[in-house]
């Protein structure tokens, strides 16, 4: 099955692809340094620059609540010898930078210093919707800069939400047991924004927004203590709080986590931000389990943004870790949807490092906060289709299918592709190609390949994918 990609989605209105067009390119490819702290991060800076990312993302470094009397732990569960969970750095008690997870504000700095170096920009988990669910740990300092606690919070802050497609609820309600902060105060956007401010001028070069759609876009109804809803425009540089802006806003990729359901508006949220493609990582690690490629997940990016303004993943780490959605698939599942996603013309393709040590059976693996991951992230064939997606910039894309969808092919123009063997079976494959006719040498196993006639035919390894250069 042969199948030239058409763009679908809605097509963004101008100030929305204005804002977009000065961020960074579609070419780049994002590390999700998953629960690394951030002199883990510096240690392997270099690693991640040769592997051909172009950002890493860090995990939340504002002032979080201390649970399980600081333990380090994954995930620790009754009995466990460790104590600790990763999820405490998304409670915050404060907008300073520096946890106990992560490190400190001196670490950031050190982080960012490498990154530099190295050309590698960073990407931070910021996450303003909400603080921890113990909320009398919230510190005096953010409560005498919001005007005293009852400012801090959304008049329904303490109400949990009942109907995530009722947007009032969606977005000034309790989530989770997370009580939610009342964005719209004027004093606390100020006080966020000088964190923000602060990761930047220390070196971070974008945001990626927790819990974004749950955060009021100007259309969306007002809690009653709010005026307006204009937190977006003030933390993306379109509006000043009390004399701040938002430093460098032309510089930075921001992208939220807009997680796809009934009635929320995507199309605005696209005027600010780049979004998470969640629907599509869905349906593509759908087809990762069944061994097989369909004209759905080929052609249809199921988001009513444009793919140029979508960030895509196999797996994100909502999928491994809150109901293991996606812990269960192997390394080698992941590694094919990557190489697939990556190879593609659009979206930014995201890759989450899973955890050291961790197997099928045990998700957690080596169960350390703050740890690398596995050597997933650095693989020869998740390094080759790294550097693949630069090289081939601008080149537009066409997928090809051949034995029922077990095997896909990814062209570039006349300049390269990837092939990709998605089932546990050697394959012999003859299928159509952009390629010109010639003989090749894929570049990360030395395999070769020949094209006559507009066909390329070669043998593929089980579970292996390779790339092709034109000459």
């Amino acid at each position: 099955m042969k199948l030239t990609y058409i763009a679908l989605g809605v097509a963004l209105c101008a100030s929305s692809v204005a804002a977009s067009a000065q961020a960074p390119t579609e070419d780049e490819v994002i590390l999700h340094a998953w629960s690394w702290n951030l002199n883990t991060i510096a240690e392997n800076m270099k690693k991640i620059a040769d592997a051909g990312y172009t950002y890493v993302q860090t995990s939340p470094v504002q002032t979080c609540y201390v649970g399980e009397d600081g333990g380090l732990a994954l995930f620790s569960q009754e009995g466990d010898s460790v104590s600790g969970k990763w999820y405490y750095y998304y409670q915050p008690i404060d907008w300073q930078i520096g946890n106990y997870i992560m490190g400190t504000r001196d670490d950031f700095r050190n982080m960012c210093d490498s990154a530099r170096v190295y050309g590698v920009k960073v990407i931070v988990d910021v996450l303003p919707n909400h603080t921890a669910i113990d909320d009398s740990a919230v510190t005096e300092s953010l409560i005498n800069a919001v005007g005293g606690r009852d400012n801090l919070f959304h008049a329904n802050g303490f109400t949990p939400i009942t109907n995530y497609n009722d947007r009032l609820q969606c977005t000034t309600g309790e989530m989770g047991g997370l009580k939610d902060v009342n964005t719209e105060n004027p004093d606390f956007q100020r006080y966020y924004l000088q964190y923000v401010n602060d990761l930047i001028n220390l070196g971070a070069r974008g945001f990626r927004y927790d819990t974004a759609k749950h955060i009021g876009l100007p259309s969306d109804p007002l809690d009653p203590k709010s005026e307006r809803n204009n937190f977006w425009p003030v933390v993306t540089g379109r509006e000043s709080v009390e004399g701040l802006t938002l430093f460098m806003p032309d510089s930075l990729y921001i992208y939220g986590e807009v997680l796809q359901d009934r009635n929320v508006p995507e199309e605005e949220y696209a005027e600010y931000m780049d979004m998470t493609a969640s629907s599509y990582g869905h349906v593509l690690r759908e087809a990762l389990r069944k061994g097989a490629f369909n004209e759905d997940v080929l052609t249809n990016w199921h988001h009513r943004v444009a793919p140029e303004h979508l960030v895509t993943w196999v797996e994100s780490h909502d999928t491994y870790c809150n109901e293991h959605e996606s812990a269960d698939m192997t390394d080698d599942q992941m590694r094919m949807g990557w190489v697939f996603l990556t190879a593609r013309q659009h979206g930014r393709p995201l890759f989450f490092s899973r955890p050291a040590g961790s197997t099928r059976e045990n998700y957690w693996g080596n169960n350390v906060l703050g740890a690398r991951g596995n050597d997933e992230f650095f693989h020869p064939e998740v390094v080759a289709v790294n550097k693949f997606r630069t090289a081939m910039s601008g080149q537009p894309e066409e997928l090809t299918t051949a034995k029922e969808g077990a095997v896909v092919e990814v062209c570039r123009g006349e300049a390269g592709a990837a092939v990709i063997n998605l089932s546990d079976k050697d394959q012999k494959v003859k299928m159509a190609t952009s390629l010109p006719d010639g003989d090749y040498t894929d570049a990360v196993y030395g395999s070769q390949f020949k094209v006559v006639k507009g066909n390329l035919e070669g043998k593929l390894s089980p579970m292996t994918s390779y790339i092709i250069y034109a000459k």
